[in-house]
């Protein structure tokens, strides 16, 4: 089985240890990982600004870049569920494209949907760890427990948090155009957040948005991907 890694923008520019991460999940389950070069933005930000003639541009782009792979995994909900999602009312019935976004994944979906893992061992035995399910995994992917059972299958307790399906604020442009609403958004999702040692997430966005506001806040727990808490919980 061979993967293609769509690394995405704020993969490649906050989280690359997450996107390293990714791989080195994969690998570890005999997964075949390449990383094409030419890959850029999935189009999501030209979309959501009513962008459409660049946002077609950058998916036609994304498209031809993956179009040989025999699956495509991204370490973002919020990317997969553009392609999943949004690439057909884009680039309309070419056939490839169809094809290609069916075999395109969240990292957790894949780890569990399509290569049925749900054991990673038990390295994060004792840990306290909070979950916050993106708006796009949740709602456009339905990725709800995918990576609950990865979390428990590493040794994990799950705490609850009665916020965590609620909205981050970070929304993509929305953070940008109503700054003062997307920080209060954050502020109230973090006021019920329990105590725990960790918050992690499928999204780069989600973390970087509540790490920055609960710095403001003066501190909190460590705000971390997925990809890297799942292989922390490998021992690796």
């Amino acid at each position: 089985m061979r993967v293609s890694l769509f690394a995405t923008c704020l993969g490649d520019q906050f989280y690359a240890d997450a996107c390293a991460d990714a791989v080195r999940l994969l690998r570890y389950h005999d997964v075949q990982v390449d990383v094409p070069f030419g890959q850029t933005c999935c189009g999501q930000p030209a979309y959501n600004a009513g962008l459409r003639r660049e946002a077609e541009r950058m998916a036609r782009h994304t498209a031809d870049t993956f179009v040989d792979a025999e699956y495509v995994v991204l370490p973002s909900g919020s990317c997969a569920g553009m392609m999943r999602c949004f690439y057909g009312r884009l680039l309309g019935d070419d056939a490839r494209v169809k094809a290609l976004t069916t075999r395109t994944y969240e990292l957790s979906q894949f780890l569990v949907d399509v290569i049925g893992v749900t054991r990673l061992g038990s390295g994060l035995s004792g840990r306290r760890i909070a979950y916050h399910h993106s708006c796009h995994a949740l709602r456009e992917l339905g990725v709800r427990d995918a990576p609950l059972e990865l979390l428990r299958g590493s040794g994990a307790e799950i705490i609850e948090w009665v916020a965590e399906e609620e909205c981050c604020g970070f929304g993509g442009l929305f953070s940008a155009k109503l700054p003062e609403v997307s920080a209060g958004m954050a502020d109230r999702k973090l006021e019920t957040l329990p105590e725990v040692d960790t918050v992690t997430s499928t999204d780069g966005g989600c973390l970087l948005q509540l790490s920055t506001r609960a710095t403001r806040q003066g501190g909190g727990p460590q705000f971390r991907h997925l990809a890297s808490v799942l292989w922390e919980g490998l021992g690796q």
